[in-house]
């Protein structure tokens, strides 16, 4: 139960082969041949050819290019880079800001905060896709995989409210074969 299985849905949809290794916590994540390799001590961390890649964003990113064949990564790259690092940073400290019960209590803090509020990011994502199927033009790509993934998430746990909009568009990408393959792959691994 981690954002590792951004990555894991990530990895199915590329379809290329790839080894897991499960870590724990509060041990294997905090091990000094794990945190050489990602300092944070958090997963995900990918490692292809000797070199490292952390943070979710970024090993999307990095593998929707590096497997073009796929074809994840949209012919409008900048509406790819534009809805992941939104979602890598707007949507992601709106949700985690208000989750710990933070708000911004007056216009000027909410200026500083980067996102303004939890509801001017839902009004955002909402107006994006109030007129599109997906983030980055007519097809699925990488943007969906991330934001998607971050929008199911929290509809599913209440960290989003319920939005229509956000709604539809979930359940629009929700039936992937490569997220149905995702989640047994991980949802094995949580029983254990």
């Amino acid at each position: 139960m981690s954002r590792g299985r951004i990555v894991r849905w990530m990895l199915e949809e590329v379809g290329q082969p790839y080894e897991t290794v499960v870590l724990d916590y509060a041990t294997t994540m905090k091990a000094p041949d794990y945190l050489a390799l990602n300092p944070m001590g958090k997963v995900p961390t990918l490692v292809h050819d000797g070199g490292v890649v952390t943070e979710c964003a970024a090993i999307c990113l990095w593998l929707a290019e590096t497997f073009p064949e796929a074809g994840l990564m949209p012919e409008d790259h900048g509406a790819a880079y534009r809805w992941m690092f939104f979602g890598a940073g707007p949507l992601e400290q709106a949700v985690v800001n208000t989750s710990f019960g933070w708000t911004a209590q007056d216009p000027r803090s909410e200026g500083r905060t980067g996102y303004g509020s939890l509801d001017r990011v839902v009004r955002t994502l909402a107006g994006h896709l109030e007129t599109r199927s997906f983030f980055c033009g007519e097809g699925f790509s990488v943007a969906d995989v991330y934001v998607g993934s971050q929008i199911g998430w929290g509809l599913r746990f209440g960290t989003l409210p319920d939005n229509a909009t956000l709604k539809a568009y979930w359940e629009r990408i929700a039936g992937r074969p490569a997220l149905a393959r995702a989640n047994a792959l991980d949802d094995a691994l949580v029983t254990k």
